[in-house]
């Protein structure tokens, strides 16, 4: 059976003089040709010296005219697997990737997690759509496997490849690893394709990976605190947040948990940088 999107050894069966027909195996004697499931292989591709009964892996694709065609060319990804392509460029109904075959990959619109441009460098998957053509995904959550390697601590680096605002952020860790930064831990604005580096806070039964930007509590004291005082000081000594305010307030203004916060203060103000309210911060002179 002849396989779209991966790659085959495949016999030469026979010649013309615009290619080879390639199949799985060499037909027995008198056997019809027409008859067996074969795919062309363009003169320009077909190796000097090679002939019937020699044997060629390629790659199987589909053609400008949506015909199945072999390649010796490598392509960046076969179907199911996940790797980081260039977009050629953009249009419309999606974009056009780079991935070292002649034509370009296409990537629809309805399977982008962020608006990409010509030049951008993306990560995606190789999937068959419904008109059974190869095409690509930003969608990642399908095609990731489950890291055995790693443990709580461990800092790891990843792909950032879709927003869920209820949930919080799927990474791809080593851009092939399932793994999440949840809603609670989230700092700052993330967006899809952001590449980052970040702390392992929990590997669940399933073995996907809960994520973290921040370091451990005692390493975040001073980061949380200079934030703090940058913030004081860029106005004019003093911010509308203290121990009464909500955690929502604080995250909003700092973006960082009231416990996270709670423990940076109070470090500060043990150190008498600050002087600290329900309502207030202020930055001692």
């Amino acid at each position: 059976m002849l396989k779209l999107g991966e790659k085959q050894r495949l016999s030469i069966i026979q010649k013309e003089s615009f290619g080879v027909y390639l199949a799985e195996f060499i037909p027995k004697k008198g056997e019809n040709l027409s008859e067996i499931e074969k795919v062309l292989l363009p003169i320009k591709q077909v190796p000097k010296d090679f002939g019937i009964g020699d044997s060629l892996e390629v790659f199987l694709y589909k053609d400008s005219q949506d015909r199945l065609i072999a390649t010796v060319r490598e392509p960046a990804m076969t179907l199911g697997k996940i790797a980081r392509l260039k977009v050629a460029q953009t249009t419309k109904i999606g974009a056009f990737l780079e991935w070292g075959l002649e034509k370009d990959l296409f990537l629809p619109y309805k399977e982008q997690t962020k608006k990409v441009q010509a030049g951008d460098e993306i990560l995606v998957a190789l999937y068959i759509d419904k008109s059974s053509r190869l095409a690509a995904t930003m969608r990642l959550y399908p095609y990731l496997s489950i890291a055995k390697e790693y443990e709580k601590d461990d800092v790891v680096t990843g792909t950032v490849y879709e927003i869920a605002p209820n949930f919080g952020a799927y990474v791809a860790v080593d851009d092939k690893y399932h793994a999440m930064i949840p809603q609670k831990e989230l700092t700052g604005q993330l967006f899809a394709g952001n590449q980052i580096k970040a702390r392992v806070v929990a590997v669940k039964e399933d073995g996907k990976l809960d994520l973290s930007l921040r370091q451990k509590a005692y390493m975040q004291l001073t980061p949380d605190g200079e934030k703090i005082m940058e913030l004081l000081t860029a106005n004019n000594g003093v911010l509308p947040i203290g121990d009464k305010s909500a955690p929502e307030e604080i995250r909003e203004l700092l973006q960082m948990s009231k416990n996270e916060f709670k423990r940076a203060a109070g470090h500060l103000y043990k150190e008498r940088r600050i002087t600290i309210s329900d309502k207030e911060i202020r930055k001692n002179n």
